[in-house]
């Protein structure tokens, strides 16, 4: 009896600690289902016990989300707006690394549509508008001495530039539409 006391206690703890957790910030369903599968890892090796983990997970992960303190759209959206407008990620990639989170596609459209869309295309313009300063010296002073800065020198520069946007994930089209903007303005400037 006194063992199954201590493994009652020893799940109470871990399901404390993952409120603990959840209360200071946001977590993904995903996260905290490997937080408690290496605290339950850490349990067996040291009592050389396995039981039916995946029934303990889900119990714990349910008791979460009944209490409120893990929910995958508060974490989607939390998500979604900070990589938008702390780490200046556009959709694409704001959608990819939620998918990799395993959230579903309809929780990630809602967290998508939360993001401030005129912010996030400021930001687009600014990063594509100082990579075009940081590349446009190549164009005019470049090893061929800039002879070809409308040609290949030009087009290079182009690509590198919406290359290095749709790193970041924003999408071709809207990268374009900005670029264009950028050289117009860089061209009356």
């Amino acid at each position: 009896m006194k063992n199954q006391e201590e493994e009652r206690q020893e799940y109470a703890r871990i399901l404390d600690r993952m409120r603990h957790l959840c209360s200071v910030r946001e977590y993904c369903t995903a996260d905290i289902r490997r937080k408690i599968m290496k605290m339950l890892s850490e349990r067996t090796e040291r009592d050389g016990k396995a039981e039916d983990a995946e029934e303990i997970i889900g119990g714990m992960l349910g008791s979460l989300q009944s209490d409120g303190y893990l929910s995958d759209t508060r974490y989607a959206i939390a998500f979604a707006r900070d990589k938008s407008s702390l780490s200046g990620w556009g959709a694409v990639k704001i959608r990819y690394a939620l998918g990799a989170k395993g959230i579903d596609g309809g929780i990630i459209r809602s967290a998508l549509e939360e993001i401030d869309k005129d912010r996030a295309s400021d930001r687009l313009e600014r990063l594509v508008a100082a990579k075009y300063r940081s590349l446009a010296p190549n164009l005019s002073g470049g090893k061929d001495g800039g002879q070809d800065s409308d040609n290949d020198g030009g087009n290079d520069v182009r690509m590198k530039i919406i290359r290095y946007a749709m790193g970041r994930g924003y999408g071709y089209d809207e990268t374009v539409s900005v670029l264009q903007k950028v050289l117009s303005a860089g061209k009356q400037g």
